[in-house]
């Protein structure tokens, strides 16, 4: 059986007076919790380690749908006698979790999470199920029941990316460290660990890739410049009122499959802040499943312009960059510099677009901008509480204002350091996004 912590719930034990049931219904519930806001913390790891587009948009969407139940538990647990007061997760559970993301290769990581400890959150779940009263505990079994739908479909949808990862070491290991719990809710007699069994994460330090995986595509630094030999996006273009809107919306459009950067730089401040509160955690999850939509709107529909998607580049420049600062610069560049900077350009490009009569595409860029003047505002209300868990007690204007420049210093260490993958004549660029939107 699990311990419990200092937050817990009432321990089983004691759970024998006229509220037992509750009690013990909250503990279970406390453990789902728990569970659920660890899958968040540590599959975000898996994001930028995988290199196919539609896997990191699918693990963006689970880990936003994990937040999503571990926040619905909370509530309901708070609720019930025992669910315990703060959010802290029990050390037995955050060193099972760590030990996941220890391989070295990310699709072994990605077995151990999906063949191992998703099917055991799946199976904690049915346990609720059968061990709660169908009608005294209706509101929790509801939810329970919606969850269960979402871990079968996290599965099903998994299974395709799964096939020939040869992890049977990793996830054997994984299995021997869950059975010591007990399963996920311990409800299971658990197995003492074998003697020599050594736990991965107590041995180093899991530490991010110094560059993010992009799979097959071709790779850069970055995709804006002001030279349309080079790059897809030209700068000085995106606002001249001379371009016409055909080249804009192209343009745009890979800007925002080119969000693909935030996906992969907002994933690894989760692992980062351990202690953060979980509504930080909540919302940077909304965060991330927004980008990766983002990302989606270029990649669904540059195809439908013409654009072969392997001759586009992907821009590295930002990861590589922004990983080798702390979680807290991460997410000031990002919520501050980035997204509050873009919205100048971005409203101008979205009138030029409505030139073109595209409901999609008028569409795609109202939801993107209403989501980033969001993010934003996640910016002003989270960003103190990152820097607070950094130990940084600077004033937060001054310290967005030191964390611009030393982004600027990091980028002349860590920056332009990826050359093209592809010749002029095979990548896209500016002069092409012109032929293909028919004014060259």
């Amino acid at each position: 059986m699990v311990a419990s912590s200092t937050t817990a719930p009432v321990a089983a034990q004691s759970a024998t007076g006229r509220m037992a049931a509750v009690q013990e219904m909250a503990r279970l519930q406390r453990l789902l919790f728990e569970v659920e806001r660890e899958f968040v913390r540590t599959a975000t790891t898996l994001i930028y380690r995988v290199g196919e587009p539609e896997l990191k948009y699918l693990l963006s969407q689970h880990v936003w749908e994990s937040a999503g139940h571990a926040r619905f538990i909370r509530e309901r647990g708070r609720e019930l006698s025992g669910f315990g007061a703060g959010e802290s997760v029990r050390p037995e559970i955050r060193r099972l979790f760590t030990e996941a993301v220890m391989p070295a290769d990310g699709y072994v990581a990605l077995a151990g999470f999906y063949r191992v400890l998703k099917p055991a959150l799946l199976a904690g779940y049915r346990h609720y199920l059968a061990a709660t009263h169908h009608l005294a505990d209706w509101p929790s079994r509801r939810l329970v029941e919606e969850f269960i739908t979402d871990e079968e479909r996290h599965a099903a949808e998994m299974t395709p990316y799964l096939n020939g990862i040869d992890a049977t070491a990793s996830t054997d290991h994984l299995r021997t460290a869950l059975a010591a719990l007990g399963g996920m809710l311990g409800e299971h007699p658990p197995t003492p660990l074998p003697g020599g069994f050594s736990w991965e994460s107590a041995n180093r330090p899991y530490t991010h890739p110094a560059t993010c995986n992009r799979g097959k595509y071709p790779t850069c630094s970055s995709v804006f410049s002001h030279d349309p030999e080079e790059t897809p996006i030209v700068r000085p273009w995106l606002t001249d009122p001379k371009t016409d809107a055909r080249v804009v919306r192209l343009m745009v459009y890979v800007w925002l499959m080119m969000e693909m950067d935030a996906v992969d730089y907002l994933a690894t401040v989760f692992f980062d802040t351990p202690e953060a509160p979980f509504d930080l955690h909540h919302d940077m999850a909304r965060h991330l499943w927004d980008e990766s939509r983002h990302s989606q709107f270029g990649y669904r529909q540059l195809p439908k312009l013409g654009v072969d998607l392997m001759s586009l580049e992907h821009s590295l420049d930002l990861y590589n960059i922004l990983v080798q600062m702390p979680p807290h610069e991460r997410y000031a560049m990002m919520t501050m510099e980035f997204e509050a900077g873009s919205f100048p350009t971005k409203a101008h490009v979205m009138d030029r677009v409505r030139e073109l009569n595209d409901f999609e595409a008028d569409t795609l860029l109202a939801f993107d901008r209403n989501d980033e003047q969001n993010h934003v505002r996640y910016g002003h209300r989270w960003l103190p509480e990152i820097m607070a868990l950094c130990g940084d007690t600077r004033p937060v204007e001054d310290f967005v204002k030191a964390t611009q420049a030393r982004f600027a210093e990091m980028a002349t260490l860590h920056g332009g350091r990826t050359p093209h993958a592809l010749p002029p004549e095979r990548r896209l660029t500016g002069n092409k996004i012109l032929k293909l939107a028919g004014v060259a």
